[in-house]
């Protein structure tokens, strides 16, 4: 075959054309990408938008891609850091300097199995990152949400310590139930039902680890976890290293100063001796005693506290890491009281296959030694007579401490304990162990990139032993011979995850995919043992253990979608089944749907220059609860053995000596349990002006609670019980939340931010029993001090949960209450508990968080505030000390006990506990912190750098109640007498003085 010359030429021509062509469509580019600090950066991310073309960097940073022509988009993404995006142009060299991302900028939220651009949340999710420079002293994680989020209320339950808090969001859900929210720690959902001899689990992790906290409110939003997300989620994020960076070491440290400020009103000793002087009763003067002691004084102190925290965080080429450990020491205002506190932690997150392989490695411990005071000396100083001393002068049949006596050498059991005897004969301490880490592992499959797929494994383990020991001596249990005992608890959390997780943008139709699906198995196993003897091991008052356990299994999945950037779709689904309750309703099905619309990105939105942001959602969804406290088997039909002192006796032994047997009891069971359901709506703006230096959200909610978990009466003997948990009733919660973050002034020399939340939250009972029983009047709970078996609380239809039952008071024409003459409400003529009637309620209508900070050069101050509006407390230390009646005063004639100032108002001649004249409006607004501090820099050959801070906890309440505290414990669960708004007692919150110094190098 012939082959022109001309026809072999014009071919290779075409040739040499085409490959022009070819070269000129895919232009090559390259660059370096460097982090803020000019730290080049190994393994970034390089992809053409909207193809599965790309690269990474290398070692040194640098990276050479093609890409078909001038108008392809080079996105830029690395983990932790903000994804950038360049048109090529005419540029065949682009220098990329990456910024770290963090929630504290709102590009990123940690929600529910991963993160979603801020922009992209559809639910209503609060990204509360901790600024360490305006947090104040903390002890627990609680401590660093206080006042921070829109509809969450974090109170403590005193001045202890390391003590608890009662955190709600949105008000709570349940009755019966827990209304805890989930705390989930780097991706770990933690046990919180505590352990003995840990007033605080979350105490048991070192907030100077915490990175943010991202709170899931909306059912949207925490839908993805199902059970036990009816009150909330709460995601702690805790810092992590950085790549490619040099160590760097840090220290935290300070000392602090207690002081107690306020103190219950009460008779000092001349005014005590001029009013048992003034009875003329000659048998309580001749009690009284020649001292001058204020017990109030006696048992409170000055306390001193160090907090020291140590970390190293730096980044080999592919192995970001940090390691800290710590140390916290505070001594509590009551005597004998106190916190101590080891703990460490590491954070590996090392990558492999050009980040193909995402490893996060986390491990944290502690170690906690508690010594407890005896709450009860609190009550017993206000009681204690003042004209008695502390010790008697050559005494020493009870340790040197006075005591009442019913007869010589005999303790009073009736009488008031000396309080200084209580705290300083009482020996309660423990130690706790705890450990919570997992290992996390994600990868993007080589083959297919848009897909990853993540294993978590997780573990949480406390581990409790404490002794008690109280001398034979000691007037609290001197006639049993003294007291001594150890008890002893081990909780462990085990934890496996699995999901895929696919990700695809497909810009023909403008359209971005995000599925995801996966499974998780959760197993608690608790056990633990108590046992109680007097000194000479002659009586045993406590001999008992248990072992208890439970599973979770679920299914979930989740799907999201967005359309032009601006429309926005997020389904989920998850499916729970739980051990608590029978195999026929073991499984519950948990779904959610919510709609946002980017009305920035709108065309009539384009060229308004003020709004930066401007998001709509729509919210609903149904979540679950089957946290039933400590019912691990609540329908199971099991016996449990008897007390102690309800031995039976068997027959008798060789010797003729009885042979006692515990007895077995029947325990109430209820097979037809299953899940509590809650469903919620939620409608939300986010909102943001020029170029966000205001932003915030604005939403309203409506939650009800379905198939309500209630203890709820049934027929005598059908059951072992006369109560029984059954799904019987119905709960809603209503609320309006609003938060801003501003920076209304900003200059190169200064700097001023402020934030502020508000939330308004209404909660009902609709439904307690089945039927419509006129004659149901609910159930009574919170038990007073004073009385016998008196109750204040009441949940009752058509009133919010735990709301006051009391009397209504008649008053004189001065409008002094007139004592034991109530209203007839019902007008039957008598006087009875159907005249008692709902009066206000302990949790607050609404609550605000208030913050600010003002940067001046190398100085800053921050302020941090609270208000609590509509919360009314019942003021039982007035109520159960206001008998002026000498039978009360000098009891049997056995003892004198002190007064309050206030029964001098009353002059009560016998105790009125249930009136509401002693239910109180206790709305406040309290000063959380204030904090001056000042920065260095380039000390010590130019790598020192760190700030000098001075702090005032709690340096101010500004309210109307008489009370010690306005803050009590705010719960909406079945409480204890000191919950719900009961003040019968509580530990002083102290005003804290803390200097403190941080480093880096």
């Amino acid at each position: 075959m012939k082959i022109s010359l001309k026809r072999i030429t014009c071919s290779v021509l075409l040739l040499m054309l085409l490959c022009s062509i070819r070269a000129q469509a895919q232009t090559e580019v390259s660059g370096t990408v460097s982090d803020a600090g000019g730290m080049t950066m190994p393994g970034v991310n390089v992809l053409i938008k909207g193809t599965l073309t790309g690269t990474v960097t290398d070692p040194d940073g640098k990276y050479t891609i093609h890409v078909p022509d001038e108008n392809a988009v080079l996105v830029f993404s690395f983990v932790g850091y903000t994804a950038r995006e360049f048109v090529v142009g005419n540029r065949r060299q682009i220098n990329v300097t990456l910024e770290e991302h963090s929630t504290r900028l709102g590009e990123v939220v940690v929600i529910g199995y991963g993160t979603v651009r801020k922009k992209d949340a559809t639910g209503s999710v609060t990204a509360v990152t901790i600024d360490d420079k305006n947090r104040g002293k903390v002890t627990g994680l609680q401590d660093l949400l206080t006042g921070k989020s829109a509809g969450v209320s974090v109170t403590n339950s005193g001045g202890q310590p390391g003590t608890a808090a009662a955190i709600r969001i949105r008000g709570g859900s349940s009755v019966s139930a827990k209304n805890d929210p989930l705390i989930v720690i780097d991706g770990v959902p933690v046990d919180n039902n505590g352990v003995a001899g840990v007033s605080n689990t979350l105490s048991l992790i070192n907030p100077n680890d915490i990175e943010s906290f991202t709170v899931l409110k909306d059912a949207s939003a925490t839908a993805i976890y199902g059970s036990r997300a009816s009150n909330g989620v709460i995601i702690v994020t805790t810092k992590k290293g950085k790549a490619g960076t040099a160590p760097t070491i840090s220290y935290d440290g300070n000392v602090s100063m207690s002081i107690r400020t306020k103190e219950v009103e009460v008779l000092t000793s001349d005014e005590y001796r001029a009013f048992i002087e003034s009875t003329k009763d000659a048998g309580a003067i001749a009690k009284m005693g020649t001292a001058n002691t204020d017990w109030q004084d006696e048992i409170f102190k000055t306390a001193w506290g160090t907090d020291h925290n140590l970390s190293v965080t730096g980044g080999l080429q592919n192995m970001p890491y940090r390691a800290s450990v710590g140390y916290t020491n505070q001594d509590g205002i009551l005597k004998t009281s106190n916190f101590e506190r080891f703990s460490g932690s590491v954070g590996l997150s090392p990558w492999f296959f050009e980040r193909h392989l995402n490893i996060n490695i986390n491990a944290k411990g502690s170690k906690i030694n508690n010594r407890f005071a005896d709450g009860g000396a609190i009550n017993g100083a206000i009681a204690m007579d003042p004209t008695q001393p502390v010790m008697v002068e050559g005494g020493n049949e009870y340790g040197g401490y006075f005591t009442w006596e019913s007869a010589p050498g005999v303790p009073d059991g009736n009488a008031t304990k000396n309080p200084v005897s209580v705290l300083e004969m009482k020996d309660d301490e423990s130690d706790a162990k705890s450990f919570i880490g997992n290992i996390q592992f994600d990868y993007r499959v080589h083959f297919f990139p848009d897909l990853k797929l993540n294993l978590n494994l997780g573990y949480d383990m406390t581990k409790s032993d404490g002794n008690v020991y109280i001398p034979e001596n000691a007037p609290t249990d001197y006639t049993v011979g003294g007291r001594k005992g150890t008890y002893n608890q081990k909780s462990k959390n085990s934890l496996i995850e699995f999901y895929a997780q696919y990700v695809k943008d497909v810009q023909s139709i403008r359209s971005r995919f995000d599925v995801m699906a996966g499974y998780s198995w959760q197993h608690f196993y608790t056990q633990g043992a108590n046992f109680y003897q007097n000194i000479d091991e002659t009586r045993t008052f406590e001999d008992s253990d248990f072992k208890r356990e439970y599973y979770l299994i679920s299914f979930y999945g989740r799907f999201n979608y967005t359309l032009m950037e601006r429309y926005l779709l997020t389904f989920t689904l998850r499916r729970d089944g739980t051990s608590r309750y029978s195999k026929d309703n073991r499984w519950g099905l948990f779904p959610s749907l919510a709609l946002g619309w980017r009305i920035k990105d709108e065309v009539f939105f384009k060229d308004n220059d003020a709004l930066s942001e401007l998001k709509l959602r729509l919210g609903w969804g149904i979540t679950g609860q089957q946290d039933l406290n400590d019912e691990y088997y609540p329908y199971i039909p099991r016996y449990s053995y008897g007390e102690d002192n309800a031995m039976a006796i068997f027959g008798y032994d060789a010797d003729g000596n009885p042979i006692a047997v515990r007895p077995l009891r029947g325990d109430a069971y209820n097979k037809d349990l299953k899940w509590e359901e809650t469903e919620t709506y939620n409608i939300g703006l986010d909102y943001g002006f020029f170029d966000d230096r205001i932003t915030g959200a604005i939403d309203y909610y409506f939650r009800k609670t379905n198939d309500m978990i209630n203890s709820v009466p049934i027929p005598a003997g059908t059951n072992l019980t006369d109560m029984l948990l059954r799904n019987v009733g119905n709960l809603k919660n209503s609320g309006l939340e609003y938060s801003v973050n501003a920076i209304p002034v900003t200059t190169n020399d200064f700097e001023w931010e402020v934030g502020f939340n508000f939330s308004f939250n209404k909660n009902e009972v609709t439904k307690l029993i089945d039927g419509d029983d006129p004659d149901y009047k609910g159930v009574l709970t919170g038990q007073v001090d004073g009385g016998t078996n008196e109750k204040i609380l009441i949940n009752r239809v058509g009133y919010p949960v735990n709301s006051f039952l009391v009397y209504q008071q008649v008053y004189d024409d001065a409008g002094m209450p007139v004592e034991g003459v109530y209203v007839d409400r019902n007008g039957d003529g008598d006087i009875n508990e159907d005249d008692r009637y709902v009066y206000e309620k302990g949790a607050p209508d609404v609550i605000m968080g208030f913050s600010t900070k003002l940067t001046w050069r190398k100085w800053d101050l921050g302020i941090n505030a609270r208000a609590f509006i509509g919360n009314y407390n019942y003021y039982s230390v007035a109520a159960s000390n206001a008998s002026l009646n000498m039978a009360d005063v000098f009891y049997l004639r056995s003892y004198l006990s002190n007064r309050v100032k206030s029964a001098f108002e009353t002059n009560f001649l016998s105790k009125q506990l249930l009136s509401d004249y002693y239910i109180q409006n206790a709305s406040f607004f309290r000063i959380d912190n204030i904090t001056l501090g000042y920065s260095f820099e380039k000390l010590i050959a130019n790598k020192l750098s760190g700030r000098i801070y001075f702090t005032v906890q709690n340096p101010a309440v500004f309210t109307k109640y008489d009370g010690l505290d306005p803050e009590i414990t705010v719960a909406l669960d079945d409480s204890n007498k000191t919950g719900a708004g009961i003040d019968n007692r509580i530990y002083p919150r102290p005003t804290v003085f803390l200097l403190g110094v941080s480093l880096n190098f």
